[in-house]
């Protein structure tokens, strides 16, 4: 039987993970900096799932599938940033074409999905 990971360890890891997500931006890695937005979310979720059912989360990199999971009641425009998040996760994970990817993840474009990452973080945390 595995031992259950803290909430408290899951969410150090992701505050560390969003602190690498804007050292990707600050650094111009930018499609790294949406994995670590991703990587990020992920943890912050599986804190609260650690939290509220006092077990592991199942070993999943799906940000709805975790909300559902937790029943919870997200504003609309946070359940739509998780969902396309999640759309993106695969893609900056393993790119198909490195070249491409890189021309679609601009500065701008990059830096809006660390802010709205920060705030779906700011509002998970106030769950736990």
């Amino acid at each position: 039987m595995d031992k259950i990971k803290s909430s408290q360890e899951w969410s150090r890891q992701a505050e560390y993970d969003m602190e690498t997500a804007i050292a990707m931006l600050d650094s111009g890695r930018y499609i790294y900096c949406v994995f670590m937005c991703h990587l990020s979310i992920e943890k912050s979720l599986k804190a609260l799932y650690a939290k509220k059912l006092g077990k592991n989360p199942s070993k999943t990199h799906s940000l709805v599938y975790l909300a559902q999971s937790l029943h919870l009641d997200l504003p609309e425009q946070i359940k739509e940033f998780l969902e396309m998040l999640d759309s993106v996760s695969v893609p900056t994970r393993y790119p198909e074409e490195l070249e491409k990817l890189i021309k679609e993840y601009t500065e701008n474009k990059t830096k809006n999905i660390l802010d709205e990452s920060r705030e779906a973080s700011r509002w998970l945390k106030q769950k736990l």
